[in-house]
């Protein structure tokens, strides 16, 4: 089962063409928007670093990047207790400075997300007359033996809902830091 949440125009057109998944039998996939007032340079500068997550991610404690920074490279992430899982292993799988586009595939740790992909754009927009930035992140995830799709979708979405809160925080207080 595919459920997004309903967006309007331009969110619905940069899912359409950026954040598809086929979802197989047995995953769910969802996407989710956040407005940032930020501009684009600075977000997609902590999102884009793939080798630092834990700059904005704050259920990471440590990152670790295996060889070359690149497609292909595989990071081995730390994560803070009071999540069930305390490591996960991660490769880039899609890079694009040009578009704002960072894929991530999660292929090993010890945790319940199999197969989980994510894809995550940056997008500028004007926000209070202001530049922003409207950052959309998707996911397709096994759901886990024993749990339904709906309780997979939520605790996957609260994550990330967590994530893009913070990813707007350190942003935002870098825009106030540039432009004083």
């Amino acid at each position: 089962m595919n459920s997004m949440e309903v967006y309007g125009g331009l969110e619905a057109q940069y899912i359409g063409k950026h954040h598809r998944h086929e979802p197989r039998e047995n995953q769910c996939t969802s996407a989710l928007v956040k407005h940032i007032k930020a501009p684009v340079h600075l977000v997609w500068s902590l999102v884009r670093r793939f080798d630092q997550p834990q700059k904005y991610k704050p259920f990471i404690s440590r990152c670790v990047v295996k060889e070359d920074f690149g497609i292909g490279s595989v990071r081995e992430v730390n994560v803070k207790s009071g999540l069930p899982a305390t490591t996960s292993t991660e490769r880039l799988e899609l890079l694009n400075d040009d578009e704002h586009i960072l894929g991530i595939k999660i292929v090993g740790g010890d945790h319940r997300l199999m197969n989980y992909s994510s894809i995550i754009t940056v997008h500028p927009i004007f926000i209070d007359g202001r530049p922003g930035t409207m950052v959309i992140e998707s996911f397709v995830v096994d759901v886990p033996e024993g749990n339904t799709e709906d309780e997979t979708r939520y605790f996957v979405q609260a994550l990330i809902r967590c994530n893009l809160k913070s990813l707007a925080d350190v942003s935002e207080r870098m825009a106030v830091q540039d432009r004083t």
